[in-house]
């Protein structure tokens, strides 16, 4: 697939009388990872959410054109009471795959074929994060959306899910991430959507914005005048 694959017009989102996210546009194409950054409470999360389907926008609309499968990674895995091998194959049964092959690829993908019949909640914090990512990329989506999927990890732990991330990136496979790391952001990003108190603010390529952010609010995030 080539061009774009998502439009976003005038998204907006607010909740207990609160605009999270106002008059939010851009297009996302295939290709190089798009990270979403910003300042607390920018409305990073919420974003990605609506975007996945998972929050309905107040106002505005969400256009896919020629997108199939797309798969979630939280920042906290949600794993079920039940082995690794379990985990992966209950999320191919509820997209109607009965592939038993894609289990034991993908948890190699993630280095992870050892603990295939581990109980997936005893495993460490940065295990079950490379168990949720083998769970969503056995899905073979073609987007996945991923919210600070290293942020309570070890630095370690950290750069394992980066290398799976890095890996699939070159593969192809679209990644949109939020993440409050910048340097993580200036390893990975092809692309920045810098958000600030709900508005998109920039949306440029990731070795312009780092060397010369267009906006002052850009600016004043990377001198840490305003908090991430």
């Amino acid at each position: 697939m080539s061009g774009p694959v998502l439009h976003v017009e005038g998204l907006g989102f607010a909740a207990r009388g609160v605009t999270v996210l106002d008059g939010v546009s851009f297009t996302l194409s295939l290709g190089a990872p798009s990270f979403i950054i910003g300042p607390n409470g920018a409305g990073k999360s919420v974003l990605l959410r609506l975007l996945h389907g998972l929050l309905t926008p107040s106002a505005g609309r969400i256009a896919w054109a020629g997108v199939g499968r797309q798969a979630m990674v939280f920042q906290k895995p949600v794993l079920l009471r039940r082995s690794v091998r379990q985990n992966i194959a209950h999320a191919l049964s509820l997209a109607g795959i009965a592939e038993d092959a894609r289990i034991t690829d993908t948890l190699a993908e993630v280095g992870l074929p050892h603990l295939i019949d581990r109980a997936a909640r005893k495993l460490s914090g940065g295990e079950q994060q490379r168990v949720a990512l083998a769970r969503a990329l056995a899905l073979k989506p073609d987007i996945v959306f991923l919210d600070e999927p290293s942020a309570s990890l070890d630095p370690a732990a950290a750069r394992a899910v980066e290398d799976v991330l890095a890996r699939v990136a070159a593969r192809g496979m679209k990644l949109v991430m939020t993440t409050h790391d910048l340097h993580q952001a200036r390893r990975l990003a092809g692309e920045i959507l810098f958000l600030h108190r709900g508005r998109l603010i920039e949306q440029t390529p990731a070795a312009e914005f780092f060397a010369q952010p267009r906006s002052a609010e850009a600016q004043a995030f990377l001198r840490g005048d305003i908090l991430g």
